[in-house]
Order: structure tokens, then C-alpha cells, then sequence
């Protein structure tokens, strides 16, 4: 019976041994029987509790040093640096346009941007990437 079982493995290929080894891998069965890895005996210990998650918490504090921690330390500096803009800074916001703050807007979160003589764009706080120039 195990043969036949083999044999119709065999005509699957390459797709067959990789899923076969996958699941000799999990430790899964086929076809209702255990299946081993090769070199491995059936009587091996399974290791458990903290030992068995090791790897996913591992990724996690990765994700999260790699990942979350320096975005979250960037959204706190933008939001530092949106709340203390004033009259008169040189700005850029998001989009490239460079401009100097003439007017705000505390109720609507606007800032008034000149760009040029007589040029004056409102934009959202939010919008603001940058000081441009030295710190005063």
C-alpha cells in the first residue's frame, strides 16, 4: 500500500517532494501515515513551551527596533517641529515649495506661506516637512 502511495508521489515531480519534505518538515502526515524527514527517527523529542515561539518573538523585537521605533521617534519630532513653527520661519513643505510664514491659523491647523512678492499660498500644518536654513 505504501508504494502505490510512493509511486503516485513520484509522478508529481519536483512539486511533489518539496510539498512531501514541507510537511516532513512540520512533522504533518500523508496519506493517513507519519512522515519523517529523511535522517530523522520517529522516536525524537519535540521541544515545547517558550523554546517553540523563540523565533517569532525574535522577529517581533526586530520589527520592532527596525521598524516601529524609528517612526514613531519621527512622528514625534514633526509633531515637535509643527507646534513650535512661528511667523517668520523659512519652511518647505511636503511637496517642495519653499516659503516663509506670514499668517497661522490655530483653529484649522493653516499655515499662510509667501513664496513671492504678493504670492501667498495656504497650506496645512501638516504639510510642513521642514525648517529650511540655521536654527535661531
Amino acid at each position: 500500500m505504501i508504494v502505490a502511495k510512493a509511486c503516485r508521489l513520484r509522478r508529481l515531480g519536483l512539486f511533489g517532494k518539496m510539498v512531501l519534505f514541507l510537511l516532513a518538515l512540520a512533522g504533518g502526515t500523508i496519506f493517513g501515515e507519519k512522515v519523517f524527514a529523511m535522517g530523522t527517527s520517529g522516536g525524537g523529542s519535540q521541544q515545547g513551551g517558550l523554546a517553540a515561539f523563540l523565533p517569532l518573538i525574535l522577529i517581533v523585537v526586530v520589527f520592532y527596533f527596525l521598524l516601529i521605533r524609528p517612526q514613531t521617534k519621527r512622528q514625534k519630532e514633526h509633531k515637535m517641529l509643527i507646534s513650535n513653527l512661528r511667523k517668520g520661519d523659512k519652511v518647505v513643505t511636503n511637496s517642495g515649495m519653499f516659503g516663509t510664514i506670514v499668517g497661522m491659523d490655530e483653529k484649522e491647523d493653516k499655515v499662510v506661506l509667501k513664496v513671492a512678492e504678493n504670492v501667498k499660498i495656504e497650506f496645512l500644518k501638516s504639510s510642513i516637512a521642514g525648517r529650511v536654513g540655521g536654527e535661531e
